[in-house]
This record gives C-alpha cells, sequence and structure tokens, in this order.
C-alpha cells in the first residue's frame, strides 16, 4: 500500500509527517502520524529537507507523494534547486497557509468559518496570514520578526540572570543550552502554574504569573498586528488558528482572542501542524491507463456511420438551407439573364427597323422636345413630317409603340380578290376564300375525262 510524506521547512527546524495506515485515505480522524524532527542551522534549512526527504524516500519506497510547505517565493526557489540537485521530482510545493487551513478542516469543525486567520508563531518569527477556508485562497500575508520564539526565551533568560539565581554562561554553547533550559520551562507552563528546573549555571525557577508579566507587552502587540493584518485584507475572520511552538503558551490564545474578538483554535501539538497538513495534501501519482481500442465496424452502403452526437436534424439543417438558397440565388440569375436577353432582343428589333437613331436622338435631347441636326437629311424610305415635334409624352410613347411606317410605293390597302369559279365567301364581311384548281387525275388504264 502506497504512503504519503509531510514536510515543513522552519527557521532551524525541518519536520517529516507520515499518516498512519497508508495515508490520510485509509483512516478516519483523530489523525495518526509518525513525525521526525530535525534541528539545524537556519542557513542550511532547505538543503538539510531535501537530504532528509531522499533518506526517507530510500528507507520507505513505498511513499508515493511528497508534500512541502514553503513561506516565501524565495524560500520556494531555495527548495526547488535544493530537490534538483538531489534529481527529486516526486513532490508538490504549497504555502504555509494552505496546509494549515486543510490541516484544520481535518480536525476541526469548521462549517461556520469561511474566513480564516492562521497565527503561526515560530522561532524566527511571526507569520500572520487571512485565509479562505473553504477555497484555500490566502488574502493577506505578512511577516514579523519583532516578535519570535527565540525572542520570547531571551526575556526569561534575562529574568533568570537578573535574578541572580542564574551565572551568565562564559561562552555560545552554554548561551545555547541556557536557552534551550529556558524554553523548556516555557514550554512547562502549558500545564502547571510554575517550573523549577536545575542546570549547571543555577536553578531556573519560573512561575506563571512571572512568565505572563514578561511577555504581555510582547503578546499585546503580536495581537494588534494580527488584528491589522486582517484589517489590510478587507475580510472578516470569523476564528485564528495560533500554530508553532508559541502556540503552547495558553496567554497567546487569550490576549487574540480578546483583541479580535473570534475563537481561537489551538490544535495538539501545533509545531508539527504543517507538515501534518502537508501530509494531507499529499496525493499519489495516478498512472493513467491506455484507452481502449476503438471498435471497427464494417462499412456498407446501408450502414449509417454519423457520429452519434451529430443528429439528424443538425445534419440536414445546413444541407437543406444552403440547397434552398442556391436555388433561389440559380432563380434569380435565370430571371436577370432573362430580362438581359429580353432587351436585346427588343433592342436589336428596333435597330433592324431604323428607329434606333430617331430614339438615341431623342433620348439625348434634354428640354424634353426632339432635336433634328441640320444637316441631317430625310431618309428615302420616311415620309417628311407633317406635324411639330412631339413632346417629352410622345417620345416616351414612340419608345414604347413606334408607329407604323410605310413606303410610298406600297399600297395602303389591299384590294379584294376577284370572284372567280374557286372564290368562296366563308364569313359575311371577311375576305372570300380561293381553293386552288387542282389538275385532272389520269390513271393508268382509263381514258381522260371527256374522251
Amino acid at each position: 500500500m502506497s504512503s504519503v510524506l509531510g514536510v515543513s521547512v522552519g527557521a532551524g527546524t525541518v519536520r517529516l509527517a507520515r499518516p498512519q495506515h497508508g495515508g490520510p485515505h485509509g483512516f478516519v480522524p483523530p489523525y495518526t502520524f509518525e513525525v521526525q524532527t530535525l534541528a539545524m542551522p537556519e542557513q542550511r534549512a532547505e538543503e538539510a529537507a531535501a537530504d532528509a526527504i531522499a533518506a526517507m524516500l530510500a528507507a520507505a519506497p513505498e511513499v508515493g507523494a511528497t508534500t512541502i510547505t514553503f513561506r516565501s517565493d524565495p524560500q520556494a526557489r531555495a527548495i526547488r534547486a535544493a530537490m534538483a540537485r538531489r534529481q527529486l521530482t516526486n513532490y508538490q510545493l504549497v504555502p504555509e497557509a494552505v496546509a494549515a487551513v486543510h490541516f484544520a478542516h481535518a480536525t476541526t469543525d469548521m462549517r461556520e468559518v469561511s474566513t480564516l486567520a492562521v497565527y503561526d508563531l515560530g522561532s524566527s518569527g511571526l507569520t500572520v496570514s487571512v485565509v479562505n477556508a473553504r477555497t484555500s485562497d490566502v488574502y493577506q500575508c505578512e511577516r514579523i520578526s519583532d516578535i519570535s520564539g527565540d525572542y520570547l526565551d531571551s526575556l526569561v533568560r534575562e529574568q533568570q540572570i537578573a535574578s541572580g539565581r542564574i551565572a551568565h554562561p562564559a561562552d555560545p554553547a552554554g548561551l545555547a543550552a541556557l536557552d534551550a533550559l529556558c524554553r523548556a520551562a516555557k514550554e512547562q507552563l502549558s500545564n502547571s502554574n510554575a517550573v523549577a528546573m536545575p542546570s549547571e549555571q543555577g536553578l531556573v525557577l519560573l512561575t506563571q504569573e512571572n512568565f505572563e508579566a514578561l511577555m504581555m507587552l510582547a503578546i499585546e502587540s503580536s495581537a494588534r498586528m494580527t488584528r491589522d493584518a486582517i484589517i489590510r485584507s478587507q475580510h472578516p475572520v470569523q476564528a485564528v488558528l495560533v500554530l508553532g511552538g508559541g502556540a503552547r503558551i495558553p496567554l497567546i490564545a487569550r490576549v487574540l482572542e480578546r483583541t479580535i474578538g473570534v475563537p481561537v483554535i489551538v490544535p495538539a501539538e501545533p509545531e508539527t501542524a504543517l507538515a501534518r497538513g502537508a501530509a494531507l495534501l499529499a496525493r499519489p501519482a495516478q498512472v493513467p491507463q491506455a484507452p481502449a481500442a476503438p471498435t471497427i465496424l464494417p462499412l456498407d452502403d446501408e450502414a449509417d456511420v454519423t457520429p452519434a452526437w451529430l443528429t439528424a436534424p443538425a445534419r440536414r439543417r445546413p444541407l437543406a438551407a444552403l440547397t434552398s438558397r442556391s436555388g433561389q440565388n440559380r432563380r434569380e440569375v435565370s430571371a436577370a439573364a432573362l430580362t438581359v436577353s429580353s432587351l436585346v432582343v427588343v433592342a436589336g428589333i428596333g435597330l433592324g427597323l431604323g428607329y434606333g437613331p430617331e430614339v438615341l436622338e431623342r433620348g439625348n435631347s434634354t428640354d424634353g422636345s426632339q432635336a433634328v441636326p441640320a444637316t441631317t437629311s430625310p431618309r428615302p424610305t420616311q415620309a417628311a413630317p407633317t406635324s411639330a415635334a412631339p413632346t417629352s409624352e410622345a417620345v416616351h410613347a414612340t419608345v414604347a409603340a413606334p408607329p407604323v411606317r410605310q413606303l410610298d410605293n406600297e399600297p395602303t390597302t389591299s384590294a379584294p380578290p376577284s370572284q372567280g369559279p374557286n372564290t368562296f365567301t366563308v364569313v359575311p364581311g371577311l375576305p372570300p376564300v380561293v381553293l386552288p384548281t387542282l389538275p385532272p387525275v389520269v390513271l393508268p388504264g382509263f381514258p381522260p375525262a371527256g374522251q
């Protein structure tokens, strides 16, 4: 069964979390994780994280996916470079706020929370993020270094040295050991009212009242910074999620709730919440299966090979529209051609009868009267005009129906045929009908008629 790996990269700590029972899909809340914490200098955090991931993948080949959180874009680039140098590719990077919101959904009832503020107090600084609790969109993210876990530890150390119970360490190693002792005493105050821890330099004695007096100003300042970041995001929040090692201080939750006025969520083991949220976001890569071979159907004359998504009306509609349009275009072209041909025939007949020049001359007149050039001699086949020039209406009438012109040698009326033996009048008032005279028919072997 494949597993997943979540990694959070802090300033001086790298945490690796593996869900039990094969991954986030194989168990139900409360989730259980196998967490590994590695401490290293801040300058090598990204390199140490890549080394730890490579060692984990070599020891556990069943890990199918890795998710790494990052705080800023420069840190994300440094993580990518470190992973590339080790030729590690099967991983994804997510912002710390996204992993925090996902972890909150997995461990807390978030149905009434649409916008969440994440207060992450680590050893090197405070990160405040305003995130959409449903889409994981980050509205605002600010990093504050004025308050940090190291700064709070230094306040406890200086207070112990100032009280005279602890001697000041002589070397940096002793100073680091005293800081670790003060940090442990600070964390134990979350479950008790007083802590007494011996050391080589003396006894570290810390009470809840003294500790809150030391931390109050710094914590109230961080709460005001968180409120200002929420105001700048222009998205009101319904809850505040407190993460990091500083979340173990009970005073922080009380001050945040009093300053912002919304519920404060503090998960168990808040310093590992980002690594566990990253593990919940990791998804093993799915190997795509080869697509099934398409079924080949035999083609025949009656088979319809049109795709099923192309319906019958959709197939016919463009073709019918195209046919109707083409037929209409052909009819329009045919009518236009017939009209032009008719005009050409009429013009040819008019020119053949000798009316073309007159029509052209009349059409060129601008005042509506007939213009006859002085040098034009009368046509031998036309009679001399006996009336005045026609008006424009007469010109149009002439063009529409030209008068019948007769030659001088043609008779005006035809004489009726003279009555003869073969002339018959069929209808009174109409010309008689003349039947032709047929020659006699002579049959062979018979004498002609009259002999």
